[in-house]
């Protein structure tokens, strides 16, 4: 649990079992955020794929999209960018709400979205990860075919 209290277009981060899930603090102890099918309070699945699928902009009270979980004000990103004015912020979550947008785990997800409300850029530094684990991946597949291919010409 946080000790500071958030305010009015602070973003807060809930630490779940292998990913980060993302919401923007609107005041009166609710957040905006994003909501994959099958999800009610939690967030989004760290189980859905790249590929692209349809997700809900839902008001929900913190205390339950924090679920007896850990969470944080992370507005770490300040020191990036500028953020939008307190009121602009919640404005442009509370305006997304109830509203079905695409969502995708390495382009459109939560933490793209209250990045997008707090500074007007989305980004995600889980997805980024996980392009560059998926890169590797390739690379290591690549690398081991090649290996596999120059073993059997010089033995």
């Amino acid at each position: 649990m946080n000790a500071k209290e958030p305010e009015p277009g602070d973003l807060i981060e809930f630490l779940r079992e292998g990913y980060q899930h993302w919401a923007v603090y609107i005041g009166d102890g609710d957040v905006v955020h994003m909501v994959t099918p099958g999800k009610s309070s939690s967030g989004a699945s760290s189980t859905v794929s790249g590929a692209s699928v349809e997700a809900q902009v839902k008001t929900e009270k913190l205390k339950d999209v924090v679920n007896g979980k850990d969470w944080r004000i992370n507005n770490k990103r300040d020191n990036k960018w500028k953020p939008r004015p307190k009121k602009e912020i919640v404005k442009e979550a509370v305006s997304m709400v109830g509203k079905a947008v695409k969502y995708s785990l390495t382009d459109r997800n939560c933490e793209h979205f209250a990045t997008w409300c707090r500074y007007g850029k989305p980004e995600s530094l889980q997805a980024e990860v996980l392009k560059i684990a998926g890169a590797g991946i390739v690379m290591a597949v690549i690398v081991g075919a090649l290996f596999h291919v120059f073993k059997k010409h010089f033995t």
